[in-house]
């Protein structure tokens, strides 16, 4: 059991017996009133989203998840193939179930899918990904200091901002947390 004010992003909780994960939390702290946590979720099972406010001293259950080490096989439409490098079944989850992290998926990398008795309901990226940029905007000869990030285009078709720096071909290490740029990857 975990209190409200412990709800993070991309956390999966059961309430009345239902998964959800949390897309969205806020803490709200209004004024002399005691604190609420405001939550945007969705439910695994059905993909319904729901707003729900619970107040701080709420007590929830945080679902105790199993992870699979499983390979990133392919995509097709909303669906995306996995197969678990145990046993070489394959499994498919629906781009809705992956959330966010859809923009972080290469063909052939190993991640873990996240069950819950036996039944794929996410993923869990590392925390930082090395890719390679293909699309981003020339350095600016004589640029001034406020210009110091533009946008790149990445090889899974994640955006992000990058130092003006980086040029196309150049692999970046991302933060697959919050989408931010770490550093140059070494090349071996």
């Amino acid at each position: 059991m975990i209190d409200a004010t412990q709800i993070r992003k991309g956390m999966i909780i059961v309430m009345d017996g239902t998964l959800y994960r949390v897309m969205e939390m806020q803490l709200i702290t209004p004024g002399r009133w005691k604190a609420m946590v405001q939550t945007k979720l969705r439910n695994i099972q059905v993909g319904s989203q729901i707003e729900h406010r619970f107040r701080s001293e709420e007590r929830l259950e945080q679902a105790h998840l199993d992870e699979v080490e499983m390979e990133f096989l392919y995509q097709q439409g909303d669906e995306y193939f996995f197969m678990n490098l145990e046993n070489y079944e394959q499994v498919t989850l629906a781009a809705e179930t992956i959330g966010d992290s859809v923009k972080y998926l290469k063909p052939n990398s190993v991640i873990e899918v996240e069950t819950f008795e036996g039944k794929p309901v996410g993923v869990n990226l590392p925390n930082s990904m090395d890719l390679k940029v293909v699309s981003t905007e020339p350095r600016l000869q004589g640029a001034t200091k406020t210009a110091l990030y533009k946008p790149a285009v990445l090889e899974t078709g994640a955006v992000v901002q990058v130092p003006e720096f980086i040029k196309e071909g150049d692999v970046i290490r991302v933060d697959t947390r919050d989408d931010e740029y770490l550093e140059r990857a070494k090349t071996k």
